[in-house]
């Protein structure tokens, strides 16, 4: 049984997408069936293949019995999140030995980290790079050497890219191998007042490094609840990885297990020949829609408003932000994660994790069991968590209740009743904005705006004294057309601090803020984007304007405003590569479509 919201919503989603995942299907269907892979491949293609190869390998490859698994690889050591992916290659190559099977890195992709990017120019690179990371996977996958998929990355555009070029070759049997989130390092409340008191004055620079050094200090993703650790709660709920497999540390005997596992699970489905459990069999409306209430109940990054309608456009299914706001209203928020909450994601996976986010939802009819996943039919083996035992993978039931009910709670219990996000329209367009970590009585906010070209106008402003007053900012043209999306989390400290005074603040722009949006109610991905003549380009500071969260309105309440030309901005400074984008901006999507050009 499900929830009968729940029911017509993935009944809609599938009316809507019926023509497009036909087609998707009937493609994967026949390269399933008429696929050769390298069996197909000439003496001199096969020789280039595994030339590099120890000698044992060619023979197994050559042979073409034993299954040999294509890695694609987000491997860099400068994203601690994928420090750890350096080991796993030779890691894989051993456990396939023992297996009978062989493993070659099929390619590398590119693997932005949007923390090390954040208010420079290299952040109008990070959306984009997410349908580079797509491009890639197709390239490294089509050489047809391969019959299934390890697919290592973690971070925020690269888990979705990875994903929408899988699905591309959906007739293979893939697998999500995590790297971890690194360990608990400073609290997640002294990380944030620290940034406050830079932004404040009150510290300096070498204050602010130590702090900031202290929170991310070793390999591992970063440990708050942003898109990265985000879409490992996606690919766990969604049936594409390990249960439990998520949030164990890096360079664990537990993570080096489960990496074993997970080839020997990923084998075990390339020798079944079972059609439904292909990748392009998994990701299907019904787990879809699972991974957006997946998102709502955790309070996940926002990022994923645009990210899940690339995914399932991918695998020919049409969702929309409706679908993410009419969903909302009746999937509990049950998580307190930073931002959402103090606690961060090891205390999230100790109280309870995903085993027990998945059983609460499906014991209260809020998720779909019925779905295919690398195990198989049935969402239920996912309240399982793994234990070692002699150095091997066993499963047993996960915990029948919360470890800490300030992190988490049963679905019956919940921290709010909705999941936290909410879609808003009126003249100023269509936007998005989370609500989950925003206390009730900012939920709306009515006030004048102040236009600023550039998040650094913001800072300068408030560091000047000028913003002591109610005021709702809006920061236009850093939609995808025009800047790539950056996400503007430096404004996050100025804002709080002139909330914490007492002050209404709101943002509007049609930029990102992801995962870490925090308290400030702030109306993101506005569509149309100013750079396509939308009316966030038309505002002028002084205008009025409505940020209500609670009846999903974005009003400007001032009558001429479709009348208004839009204001002309300095064009982009052709620097740090971003001229080699220039065409993909003309061919990228609205947000509300999903922000790319496949």
């Amino acid at each position: 049984m499900i929830n009968k919201c729940i029911e017509e919503i993935t009944n809609k989603i599938r009316e809507r997408s019926s023509a497009t995942r036909e087609k998707y299907l009937k493609d994967v269907e026949y390269n399933f069936k008429n696929s050769t892979s390298r069996r197909g491949l000439s003496c001199g293609n096969l020789a280039h293949g595994f030339a590099a190869c120890e000698s044992d390998e060619k023979s197994l490859i050559a042979d073409g019995v034993a299954p040999n698994v294509g890695i694609v690889t987000a491997y860099n050591d400068m994203l601690s999140a994928h420090k750890p992916y350096e080991k796993y290659p030779n890691q894989l190559r051993k456990y396939a030995a023992e297996m009978n099977a062989t493993v070659q890195v099929a390619g590398g992709v590119p693997a932005m980290c949007d923390g090390v990017t954040q208010g420079q120019p290299g952040m109008e690179l990070s959306l984009l790079s997410r349908d580079v990371i797509a491009l890639s996977t197709a390239i490294g996958l089509s050489h047809d050497m391969f019959d299934g998929v390890i697919n290592l990355g973690i971070c925020d555009k690269i888990v979705p890219g990875l994903l929408i070029g899988n699905l591309n070759f959906g007739h293979y049997h893939s697998i999500f191998l995590p790297g971890g989130p690194m360990a608990t390092g400073i609290s997640n409340e002294e990380k944030a007042r620290i940034r406050r008191d830079f932004a404040e004055g009150k510290i300096g620079r070498d204050e602010l490094l130590k702090g900031e050094s202290d929170s991310y200090h070793s390999p591992g993703t970063c440990t708050f609840y942003g898109t990265a650790n985000s879409n490992q709660m996606l690919m766990e709920i969604m049936g594409l990885q390990l249960p439990g497999s998520s949030f164990v540390n890096p360079d664990t005997p537990m993570r080096e297990a489960l990496n074993r596992e997970g080839l020997a699970v990923l084998l075990g489905n390339i020798k079944s020949k079972d059609f439904s459990i292909t990748v392009g069999n998994i990701v299907e409306e019904k787990s879809i829609v699972n991974g957006i209430i997946g998102l709502l109940a955790t309070g996940g990054s926002t990022n994923h408003t645009l990210h899940l309608i690339a995914i399932a456009k991918a695998a020919g299914i049409k969702i929309t932000w409706d679908d993410f706001s009419d969903l909302s209203e009746v999937i509990p928020s049950i998580c307190r994660v930073y931002p959402n909450g103090p606690a961060d994601i090891n205390h999230f996976h100790a109280s309870g994790g995903m085993a027990f986010v998945i059983k609460t939802l499906l014991d209260n009819q809020l998720l779909h069991e019925d779905v295919n996943t690398i195990l198989g039919k049935g969402l239920i083996k996912y309240t399982m968590e793994p234990k070692l035992k002699e150095g091997n993978i066993v499963y047993i039931d996960g915990p029948d209740k919360s470890i800490n009910e300030t992190i988490l709670r049963d679905a019956k219990n919940p921290f709010q009743l909705t999941g936290g996000l909410k879609v808003l329209k009126g003249n100023i367009g269509i936007a998005v904005v989370k609500t989950s970590a925003v206390d009730p009585s900012n939920h709306t906010v009515e006030a004048e705006a102040i236009v600023f070209d550039d998040q650094d106008d913001l800072i300068t402003a408030f560091k000047a004294g000028e913003l002591n007053r109610d005021f709702i900012a809006v920061i236009p043209f850093q939609g995808p057309k025009q800047k790539g999306m950056p996400e503007l989390h430096k404004l996050t400290p100025s804002l709080t601090i002139l909330q914490k005074k007492g002050f209404k603040v709101g943002l509007v722009t049609d930029g990102r803020m992801s995962g870490a949006s925090g308290k400030i109610p702030a109306a993101i991905h506005v569509s149309p984007e100013a750079a396509n003549g939308g009316a966030i380009g038309k505002i002028k500071t002084g205008d009025r304007l409505l940020l209500d969260a609670v009846n999903g309105t974005l009003e400007c309440l001032v009558k001429d405003i479709d009348q208004r030309e839009t204001r002309e901005v300095s064009s982009l400074n052709a620097s740090h590569g971003r001229q080699l984008f220039d065409q993909l901006r003309g061919l990228i999507s609205s947000s509300e479509e999903g922000a790319g050009i496949l």
